[in-house]
């Protein structure tokens, strides 16, 4: 077997021209960046009663997610990422040689949706609704966080309109909802919201759902789960038929 110029083996390259396309004409073939589906899952707004208790916008957050109009609005999301992930680093000093950076924590950037908008205007409503969830628009009071905090999923979609992959948004909310343009120019286009959601962090669907709890998560759950039957088992059989 012959050496080329530095040492190169003269042989068939590894990702030979044929296997290349093999793989793209393949069953997996392509991800496509217009086949996706967004599937909003909203706060129920009831968590606390400081200051958002009486929020009227509660009622009309479940009226919202009762009558379609959460699911319709994220099938008109026409344009949404997938999250980034950064490595929060500092530098070790304490070494000879070249510096290396060590992880220190990992942080995430917001991310930027768009929803086309129907007559009505109800995917904007729906929106600031969500929003309204985080302060009392009568009072101003702030509510808990647990009162806006939601999830959004992200799935790509194969030819076969399968779930290829995906990611959940946990700890979500519309930090902002950006401006809408109006003008007699635009008579052949349409009108679209621009959201962009704040998050704690993601979870990849595909590889980590499933993962086993942590385990002080899982010792929490097991004494809630005891305390319930405990307090079940002391409650008088009659009164538990009602």
């Amino acid at each position: 077997m012959a050496t080329g110029f530095g040492g190169l083996v003269d042989a068939v390259a590894f990702g030979a021209l044929n296997e290349v396309l093999g793989e793209f004409n393949g069953k997996d073939g392509l991800s496509r960046p217009h086949r996706y589906e967004v599937t909003l899952f909203p706060p129920t707004g009831v968590a606390g009663s400081k200051g958002t208790g009486n929020n009227i916008f509660t009622k009309i957050m479940g009226e919202a997610l009762g009558d379609g109009t959460v699911r319709a609005t994220g099938l008109k999301c026409e344009s949404i990422s997938f999250p980034g992930r950064n490595m929060d680093t500092t530098e070790d000093n304490n070494i000879y040689g070249p510096i290396r950076s060590i992880v220190t924590g990992y942080s995430f950037g917001d991310i930027a949706a768009t929803f086309q908008c129907s007559t009505d205007m109800k995917e904007k409503k729906y929106f600031e609704t969500w929003q309204r969830l985080s302060f009392n628009p009568q009072t101003f009071a702030i509510g808990y966080y647990k009162d806006y905090i939601g999830s959004v999923d992200i799935h790509a979609l194969d030819e076969q309109d399968n779930r290829r992959y995906g990611v959940k948004l946990i700890e979500a909310f519309p930090v902002s909802i950006d401006q809408q343009s109006l003008s007699y120019a635009d008579n052949a286009a349409y009108q679209t919201v621009g959201v962009n959601f704040k998050y704690r962090y993601w979870q990849n669907l595909t590889d980590e759902a499933n993962l086993p709890k942590p385990l002080l998560t899982r010792i929490a759950e097991s004494a809630v789960n005891t305390v319930t039957r405990r307090i079940t088992a002391n409650i008088p059989s009659v009164l538990r038929r009602l």
